[in-house]
């Protein structure tokens, strides 16, 4: 379990265009069913199972109704993603470490969250990766959510581990990083043309990633390899809600 002083962090103030509205009857991507639950809810048990002093949603004023007796703290979003980051990187001031997680990743759970909380000590900036192969066993015929980077495929995760004295650093770069950080291509360029000479000709790795974001930051960069994939599965576009939701409700 975490120290008293690891605190949770949760982004939720994404709008999903009109289709997946009407699908999933409302505008929040956050609000969205999932089996007999809503999408959000996952992030929160997830953080609250493993143990962290606090929870805090940045939300519209939906997402902070429908969670606010489930929460610490309830941060108004508003429709610059950047600032959103940027409120929830300051949503504990007192805290020693942050875990940041996205509101939209319907199969997180507090064992696998923990045990990435636990292998990312050390690090200032921690961010989870999953295996291919554990992916594809988890999540059969799941719409594609993966990277190939020197051979390897990867499933990005979508929660990271902060430590609060590099928010400064961190603060510069939150929202870019976040952008790309689905896309090596994307990622390499925000960390220079070195990386992106190496992806061109196929030489880039995860540890080539690290390191120029150790110069770059100034700061100890860590990929959690072989970390559970209910951290990877986001829910990007309709697709990948239609699947979570179908297989939520499946009971596997």
């Amino acid at each position: 379990m975490p120290p008293a002083a690891v605190h949770a962090v949760i982004t939720a103030g994404g709008r999903v265009d009109d289709a997946f509205a009407a699908a999933i009857g409302t505008p929040w991507k956050a609000l969205a069913p999932i089996g007999n639950r809503r999408l959000i809810d996952a992030a929160i048990d997830a953080a609250r199972g493993a143990g962290v002093a606090e929870i805090a949603v940045v939300g519209p004023a939906d997402v902070q109704a429908y969670c606010a007796s489930r929460v610490d703290l309830a941060i108004p979003a508003v429709a610059d993603g950047a600032e959103n980051i940027r409120r929830a990187l300051h949503a504990f001031p007192r805290a020693e470490r942050l875990i940041f997680l996205t509101s939209d990743l319907p199969f997180i759970e507090a064992f696998g969250l923990s045990d990435f909380i636990e292998r990312s000590f050390g690090a200032q900036l921690a961010m989870a990766l999953a295996q291919g192969a554990a992916y594809d066993d988890a999540f059969p015929a799941a719409p594609p959510h993966f990277v190939d980077i020197g051979g390897e495929r990867i499933a990005n995760g979508s929660v990271f581990t902060i430590d609060v004295r590099a928010i400064p650093t961190i603060e510069a770069v939150a929202g870019r990083f976040f952008a790309a950080r689905k896309s090596l291509l994307k990622l390499a360029s925000l960390l220079g043309p070195e990386l992106c000479v190496r992806f061109a000709f196929k030489r880039l790795r995860i540890r080539h990633i690290e390191a120029r974001a150790d110069r770059m930051l100034g700061l100890k960069a860590l990929a959690v390899r072989h970390a559970a994939p209910g951290l990877c599965f986001d829910v990007d576009d309709i697709a990948d809600w239609a699947y979570a939701h179908a297989f939520a409700r499946s009971g596997r």
